[in-house]
């Protein structure tokens, strides 16, 4: 410590001393009543002084206080700040309000007496921090009077550090250290007390407030042991005991406690598990071989002629959907900087990932009307729901959603301690994502059920002869695929807890679009088809001759009927 504790210790002595000389409390004894303001001006002075040679406060100088703080200081200037307050209290049967403004010390007091009649709690305040305390239910049990005062005192913090709050996180004082004492008073309190505590800054996402009291220890009293002399040991920590989170928010917390002391708002912030090299190579890697098979699959249902009866408008959608969020998170580290084009890349990434997630619902949706109508035989013109009505759910839900949720926090939309534009987790705005997402997750897992359910009689009539082992096989193939098209895989999101579901979630999650191609593009036969009249149109086309001008212009006619686009 830099601190010289005997000399602040003597300093202090002596100043108290003096101090309760001059108020009466000391022999020699005053001839003369004191004014109040005189009392009042020497408190101040005194407060200005004790933090002043302890090394903090606005006017201190040469002494500077460790970053560990210095406990033993900061526990002997409480202890004179119960004197002093004490002498500030008076001694008639009225109801008195006192304050206490300087640069050093904040200070409110309320004392009530016999002949007062105040049933409601007081409110106290000391540098925008606020106690309420129900001082006429302590009158009534001593004699009708009671004192209550609440102060801070300036560099106080600098005294008392956070590092006195043992925890594995990593702490930060974010509050003004305030004491409420009650002078003069040999009472528990009757009811808990509660304090309003404003944040010096704003809470971060992974950040924990924690209501915290000075607490000072004998250890070897604890222990049943003295130390060589009979000197007892002395240990001084925050402490979490009879003190409680009652609300917070970003700007303010409120503190309830059963007992009055020296209390402070400590944030815990856990520290984040270190990054995995391995785990971001193989997340890109994955997420651009998923790439390419969305274009390959977006390309197909574009550009390939289709059965009229077969509606792949929700398999497009979703691929666009799925494409664009995933090409998007490979680059929502780089706006960081930019506050607005962060914002709006979290706007547009909640978008997509919901419209996403709404798609595979109405994928599944329809997969499963297709099934029941084939379990039935029924025949109708066209597969699935109407095209309008998917383009108002597809877009019209997440439109819903993403517009309320920037309605009701539009500061939700930025950048994030993760240093990537998404959405913040302050109010639980995360929520407005993760919600519809496991929503639908669940309906896609009753879906996907509910379809094999359908499926149950063509799967128990298979026959399991060497000549439909093959078609078993595929069908196999196809429903484990189908599992992860329709993104029922993310439920592996909330087993992160080792490597081996990490990587899992990664591959799966990221493939869906390889999944998509292969379903619905190899293993088709019309595609095929479809394929082998592309390539026989490319190898006409480039084996006709430059010179035959009207032989080439057929070939490309020819050419555009064959892979005529129709549009799902």
């Amino acid at each position: 410590m830099s601190v010289n504790q005997t000399l602040v210790d003597h300093w202090l002595s002596v100043q108290l001393e003096a101090v309760l000389v001059f108020l009466g409390m000391k022999s020699p004894v005053r001839t003369y009543p004191l004014q109040s303001h005189m009392v009042v001006l020497t408190v101040a002075n005194s407060f200005s002084a004790s933090m002043e040679v302890s090394g903090v406060g606005p006017r201190a100088r040469s002494i500077t206080v460790s970053s560990e703080g210095d406990g033993e200081t900061g526990s002997v200037i409480l202890g004179i700040s119960d004197h002093l307050v004490s002498a500030m209290v008076p001694t008639n049967e009225n109801q008195t309000n006192k304050v206490l403004k300087t640069s050093t010390v904040d200070l409110s007091l309320h004392a009530i007496g016999p002949g007062s009649h105040d049933n409601n709690s007081v409110p106290l305040s000391a540098k925008g921090q606020t106690m309420e305390i129900n001082l006429q239910a302590l009158a009534s049990t001593n004699n009708g009077s009671a004192a209550v005062a609440f102060m801070t005192l300036n560099g106080m913090e600098s005294l008392l550090s956070h590092q006195y709050f043992k925890t594995e996180n990593k702490t930060e004082m974010y509050s003004d250290v305030f004491t409420a004492i009650l002078p003069s008073l040999n009472t528990n309190l009757t009811e808990p007390v509660n304090f309003t505590i404003q944040h010096k800054k704003k809470v971060p996402e992974s950040g924990i407030v924690t209501c915290v009291y000075w607490e000072e220890k004998s250890k070897n009293k604890e222990e049943g042991q003295e130390n060589e002399g009979g000197k007892e040991g002395e240990t001084m920590r925050w402490s979490v005991e009879a003190c409680w989170v009652a609300y917070s928010d970003e700007n303010y917390t409120v503190c309830g406690c059963s007992h009055l002391s020296t209390f402070a708002l400590i944030m815990q912030i856990g520290e984040p598990p270190p990054e995995n090299p391995f785990l971001e190579w193989l997340n890109r890697m994955c997420v651009i071989v998923g790439l390419f098979f969305f274009a390959l699959a977006i390309l197909t249902f574009l550009l390939c002629s289709w059965n009229p009866k077969i509606n792949n408008t929700a398999r497009l959608h979703m691929c666009l959907s799925l494409a664009l969020s995933h090409l998007l998170l490979l680059w929502n580290d780089r706006y960081v900087e930019h506050e607005l084009a962060c914002t709006v890349m979290a706007g547009l990434l909640h978008f997509l990932v919901v419209a996403s997630f709404v798609w595979m619902l109405l994928e599944a949706l329809q997969l499963h009307l297709l099934v029941r109508r084939l379990s039935k035989v029924q025949v109708s013109q066209r597969d699935g729901l109407p095209r309008p009505l998917l383009y108002l759910i597809g877009y019209g839900v997440p439109f819903v959603i993403v517009g309320i949720s920037a309605l009701i926090y539009s500061d939700g939309y930025g950048a994030t301690e993760a240093e990537v534009c998404w959405l913040s987790r302050q109010r639980n705005f995360n929520w407005a994502l993760t919600g519809p997402v496991i929503f639908i997750l669940g309906l896609n897992w009753i879906l996907f059920c509910a379809t094999l359910w359908s499926l149950r009689p063509t799967l128990t009539n298979m026959k399991s002869d060497v000549s439909q082992s093959k078609d078993t096989r595929l069908i196999l193939f196809k429903i484990v695929a189908q599992f992860v098209i329709l993104g029922c895989t993310w439920i592996l999101g909330l087993y992160q807890t080792n490597l081996f579901f990490q990587v899992l979630f990664i591959f799966l999650n990221s493939q869906q679009g390889t999944f998509l191609f292969i379903v619905h593009c190899l293993l088709s036969k019309e595609v095929r088809e479809e394929y082998i009249r592309w390539l026989t149109c490319s190898c006409g086309k480039d084996r006709s001759e430059p010179s035959n001008h009207s032989g080439g212009v057929t070939a490309r006619r020819d050419c555009h009927e064959l892979c005529a686009a129709h549009t799902p």
